[in-house]
């Protein structure tokens, strides 16, 4: 290639000053990123990989860091090279958003929610471009369609919080792409997304890149999405890039053990084929793991008949209820001792609140819950508290659900005393029990939640989960926050948990790779109901329903080989959950296309 690197990162420290003295985010980065190519940097929380980024745009000052060494050079349309680690804040402030793009992870917090989508859109093409305010409406009408928003002329005049979260992203790509940067850095921009949404954005982004010849610096790290997008693959661990090479040298012939093990944390979707039962990934570096299908038993310990719950949407002058939001609609499903039943589906599909309504944290308005004999629907408080010995959740993010202000040795203890199972000496030996069973050293338990990762913080919440015993946990989303390294480490926690303990499982999650290792049984929800429910082999082998097969097409795949086109994917907008009181849905009837396997016959929507 005769072109020059848009970008050249060359010998890149970057420090930040703490009370503690300086803590060094990036130690010794180089790499180039050439014109119309796709650089992805790959590593986990802490890898330094957000910093790089960062400094290039020079933004890493206003987050208290200082790049102490190195040289950026980006080469300019006109005017040639230039080194922005030495250049002045004026000339970096034109260059950012009309030179270099950025599209930062999370969509909410990169637009201004007072402003709308138009205002916003114009705005950059009318100080950086000069153009007037109708020369920049129509442009900016120009780059939505070309995001493929729908109805674009009525998005303009919206505000994001109108958005959903797929849009507001599309949003924030027309954006940076506005004013045909030569470089789009983006830093996680689909990690908050849905599988189906992921994948149109990914695709999007790879489109434009090839029709405007923007060379994109793709920082993630999903490295199904890796598979999808790059040209070449940075590394980075702790602040240092160990491995650099094209996308097939690094998935097909990696040379550094930690890309190994980075590739070997990744579960892959069609890996379990011809296995009946779920196991535990085989880890890097690992020793002595015990690698058995969990086989579980075939008697029924939650049954679930007729779930419905619905929220009220409240309007007019009294704040009367004007209509429904349907968010579960006639779900019945059963779990058996020892075994994983996983709901899938994308957000707003109600597997949230059909996992909740179960523990009745939210009160459905019909149905039967039947956990082990015990009709948790004809409770009173009392015995809802009595029955929660025996069902424990834990929640996706572990940060907000552990008290900050609390040792983790009283939060794990917490459930204990509330209960009275376990007083005095007898409690601390069970909560150090408890902590060496999900493998943290029991130095912690005096720690504190802010003093730990998110794997680790995660592993306090299992631990307290099961500090009554419980017969079922509900996970919901579990492990979705994690990185993929400590997202593999908690998934075979849970199993080896569940083969020994005899755990049940209610595993909620949009991840179809996870939910195909860890599961038994697998019910794929879309608008509230149920649309196919069957063993795992079954509903992944052979999908029935229209809306499983699309969610399996949209599932990114860890081979560079195997990459999803636009064209590939066409998928039908969600429709409202919200209906008229008066709205009466049909019940959900099933067709059983094989044993155990069941497929909705109700129109679902889609």
């Amino acid at each position: 290639m005769l072109d020059q690197p848009i970008a050249q990162i060359k010998g890149l420290r970057v420090e930040f000053q703490t009370k503690d003295g300086p803590v060094v985010g990036v130690e010794d980065v180089s790499f180039d990123v050439n014109p119309g190519e796709t650089v992805c940097i790959v590593g986990e929380s802490g890898s330094g990989k957000s910093v790089s980024s960062l400094s290039l745009m020079r933004l890493v000052e206003f987050g208290g860091g200082e790049i102490s060494g190195g040289r950026l050079i980006f080469d300019r349309r006109k005017g040639g090279e230039l080194d922005l680690a030495q250049a002045d804040q004026d000339l970096m402030r034109h260059i950012r958003g009309n030179e270099i793009g950025m599209i930062f992870q999370e969509p909410m917090t990169a637009l201004n929610p007072v402003f709308t989508v138009g205002r916003q859109l114009t705005e950059g093409l009318r100080v950086h471009r000069g153009m007037t305010k109708e020369q920049a409406e129509s442009r900016a009408l120009e780059l939505l369609k070309q995001v493929r928003i729908p109805e674009p002329e009525r998005r303009l005049k919206q505000f994001p919080h109108e958005l959903s979260g797929g849009m507001r992203q599309r949003v924030v790509i027309a954006m940076a792409m506005a004013c045909e940067p030569r470089l789009l850095i983006a830093d996680e921009p689909t990690t908050a997304l849905d599988v189906t949404i992921q994948a149109e954005i990914l695709a999007l982004m790879d489109r434009l890149k090839r029709e405007t010849g923007t060379a994109v610096m793709f920082i993630t790290h999903d490295m199904a999405v890796v598979a999808q997008m790059a040209d070449r693959v940075v590394v980075m661990f702790r602040g240092n890039k160990v491995e650099e090479g094209t996308v097939e040298e690094i998935f097909e012939n990696p040379q550094h053990d930690y890309t190994k093990a980075l590739l070997a944390a990744v579960p892959k979707l069609g890996e379990m084929r011809g296995k009946a039962a779920p196991e535990p990934m085989k880890l890097m570096g690992v020793e002595d793991q015990k690698i058995a299908p969990i086989v579980g038993t075939d008697k029924v310990l939650l049954r679930v008949k007729g779930l419905t719950t619905r929220f009220p949407v409240k309007g007019g002058f009294f704040r009367r209820t004007i209509a429904n939001v349907h968010a579960v609609e006639d779900v019945s499903f059963t779990v058996n001792r020892g075994q994983t039943l996983s709901l899938v589906g994308e957000s707003g599909c109600g597997k949230s609140s059909a996992g909740r309504s179960i523990l009745r944290l939210i009160e459905p308005i019909a149905g039967e819950i039947d956990l082990d004999g015990v009709d948790i629907m004809q409770l009173d408080q009392s015995g809802l508290r009595e029955a929660r010995l025996d069902m424990q959740m834990i929640f996706q993010d572990p940060f907000a659900s552990l008290n900050p202000q609390m040792m983790l040795l009283d939060q794990v203890a917490e459930p204990m005393r509330n209960y009275g199972t376990a007083k005095g000496s007898e409690l601390t030996d069970r909560v150090a029990h408890l902590f060496d069973r999900v493998e943290l050293p029991r130095s912690f338990m005096r720690r504190y939640p802010h003093e730990m990762s998110g794997g680790q913080r995660q592993r306090v919440a299992i631990a307290r989960a099961l500090a009554l015993n419980p017969k079922l946990i509900i996970a919901d989303e579990s492990v979705s926050a994690l990185d993929v390294s400590v997202q593999a480490q908690v998934l075979n926690l849970m199993m080896e948990l569940q083969a020994d303990l005899g755990l049940s499982f209610l595993f909620i999650s949009h991840d179809m790779a996870v939910v195909e290792r860890v599961s038994h049984q697998v019910g794929v929800m879309y608008l509230g109901r149920i649309v196919e429910l069957g063993p795992r082999a079954r509903v992944f082998e052979n999908p029935q329903h229209p809306y499983t097969q699309a969610l399996m097409k949209a599932v990114p795949i860890a081979d560079p080989r195997k990459r999803k086109s636009e064209k590939d994917l066409n998928f039908k907008p969600i429709p409202s959950p919200i209906h008229p009181l008066d709205y009466a849905p049909a019940p959900s009837e099933y067709n059983e296309v094989e044993p155990g396997h069941y497929v909705l016959t109700t129109d679902s929507g889609y």
